[in-house]
């Protein structure tokens, strides 16, 4: 089965790379640094990266979105960093994501951030779940860390996958 993605915060596309033998299908990044950009249009010349995020109301994908993947910017949520959360405007980005599910509604969700938004003062991860739920998705969520999937570091991750439906147990499955 061909599952149509697209991936927001893209970066150098890690899922892209994880996914290519499942035969599952990017159908458009989205990445605004320069050198991730120029490595998405290195390895994936026929994939359009749309840049900006913030602009996805424009995006022209030309098929239905059956995944939607990306890990907002962590540092606003990270206890290396000021901790600005959602009063950051990368941290806002993890509200934008929801916009970007409200417009395209893909069966599924996948998003990941570090695990201090776990402790966001600003109610981030709360405000994500509630509006994962507002849009009728049954979501699930756990802290997963690199080193035990074959990474040589510690790189713990809080990983969200959703399901369009609200039943949590297909996500969580």
């Amino acid at each position: 089965m061909v599952v149509n993605y697209l991936s927001v915060c893209s970066g150098i596309e890690a899922a892209t790379v994880a996914w290519h033998d499942l035969g599952w299908q990017p159908i458009g990044f989205s990445e605004i640094e320069k050198f991730p950009s120029a490595v998405l249009s290195h390895h994936y010349p026929d994939v359009t990266n749309f840049g900006d995020m913030t602009k996805y109301k424009e995006w022209n994908l030309g098929t239905n979105v059956d995944l939607l993947v990306g890990g907002t910017p962590c540092q606003s949520f990270s206890v290396a960093g000021l901790r600005k959360g959602l009063a950051d405007p990368r941290g806002n980005l993890t509200l934008t994501y929801l916009a970007v599910i409200a417009q395209y509604r893909p069966r599924w969700v996948v998003w990941e951030n570090v695990p201090g938004v776990l402790s966001d003062q600003t109610g981030a991860f709360g405000s994500f779940l509630g509006g994962l739920g507002q849009l009728g998705y049954g979501f699930a969520y756990r802290i997963l860390d690199a080193q035990y999937f074959g990474v040589a570091q510690r790189r713990r991750r809080v990983f969200v996958v959703g399901h369009i439906g609200g039943l949590w147990q297909r996500a969580a499955a």
